[in-house]
């Protein structure tokens, strides 16, 4: 298989740049060969976020366009971190949330658009993880999706 980079460029996909913290946190944690990846958002290349609530402001293609956004920035964070995407060697674990009215239900679909682009990236193997994908009332900034994760990563 190529790169992720090389996946990114084939799918026509650019990263954002690296978010900076929106708070008292660090984006990315590294212990071991474990990535710890704080909660990110809809990061766009301009620097401005998707915001909307699926079921009221924006709808599910827009929640999974979110979510996809969102990997893309967890993405720019991982490779300003490591040097290269190449680093990670598997998705172990997600956990994504979606900005949504009480009565919308559909959160797996939405998430996936974070997690399908993943798959994309390193692979069906190495891109899936466990996941969960959750409702929320309100995400900061009324950012449409947030997505933590922990990567493993290869020894550097």
């Amino acid at each position: 298989m190529s790169t992720p980079e090389a996946q990114l460029q084939s799918l026509g996909l650019e990263l954002p740049p690296a978010p900076k913290p929106g708070g008292v946190y660090k984006p990315v944690v590294i212990i071991d060969n474990v990535a710890y990846v704080s909660g990110h958002g809809p990061l766009n290349s301009d620097g401005t976020m998707l915001v909307g609530r699926v079921g009221s402001e924006v709808d599910q293609q827009a929640g999974y366009d979110a979510a996809r956004q969102t990997g893309l920035a967890i993405l720019a964070t991982l490779k300003a971190n490591l040097g290269e995407l190449s680093r990670v060697k598997r998705v172990i674990k997600s956990l994504g949330m979606v900005n949504c009215t009480a009565d919308f239900d559909k959160h797996p679909a939405v998430i996936n658009g974070y997690s399908e682009l993943l798959a994309q990236v390193f692979g069906e193997e190495n891109g899936v993880g466990a996941r969960s994908a959750v409702g929320m009332g309100s995400l900061p900034g009324n950012i449409t999706v947030e997505v933590e994760a922990i990567f493993e990563l290869h020894p550097a």
